[in-house]
Order: C-alpha cells, then sequence, then structure tokens
C-alpha cells in the first residue's frame, strides 16, 4: 500500500508518533510511504526534546526507503529553508502524493 502523511502539527509527540507510525509501516508492512510537512509542521526538524526525539524518527524514515517532503512556502514564511532530510517541496508535490497514495493520514 501507498501511504500519504501529512504533518501540520509542531507538537513534539504528536509528530514523533506520526513519524513512529510511518516507521512501523516501512518495517513491517513494507508500505511505501510518504511525508508532507505543511505549516507548523515544517519546524519537525527542531522539535526534539528530551522524551521525543523527532529527528531520529525522520532520518530512520528516510533510511528505511521513506520520503520527507517540506512546503516551500511554509518554510519561506519561517525564514527557513529545506535540508537533506526535508528537501523544499510544493503544492504540486502534496497534490501528486495524495493523488498517488491508496490512504493519507493527518497529524
Amino acid at each position: 500500500m501507498k501511504l500519504g502523511l501529512c504533518i501540520y502539527s509542531n507538537d513534539p509527540e504528536s509528530v514523533w508518533n506520526a513519524f513512529r507510525f510511518g516507521n512501523y509501516s516501512l518495517k513491517h508492512s513494507q508500505d511505501e510511504v510518504q511525508v508532507f510537512l505543511l505549516g507548523k509542521g515544517v519546524e519537525a526538524e527542531s522539535m526534539n526534546t528530551e522524551k521525543f526525539n523527532v529527528t531520529e524518527q525522520m532520518e530512520m524514515l528516510v533510511a528505511a526507503g521513506g520520503k520527507i517532503m517540506a512546503c516551500g512556502t511554509c518554510l519561506k514564511v519561517r525564514q527557513s529553508e529545506g535540508s537533506d532530510i526535508c528537501p523544499l517541496s510544493t503544492m504540486e508535490d502534496l497534490h501528486r502524493m495524495v493523488a498517488d497514495c491508496d490512504k493519507v493520514l493527518t497529524f
């Protein structure tokens, strides 16, 4: 199954759990997983807390073959840029993810 995760939250626990679910899906179900960070979600790489290591989950997802995209407009609003793990992406990329995936979940 092709699974799309759209993350709009900047709550570390919610984002950490979204990536944990993506990692589970890649490892145990052999699903294809794509993640699109939108709005506050583009802050994901800076959300690490003592309890929730978001970046570690993101790195695991990419290492396992998942894909992460970050909304370029949302990054610009925050005077930030894409990264190797979260390349700058567009609404076209989000539309393609939604159209291509069998299921899309939002967090």
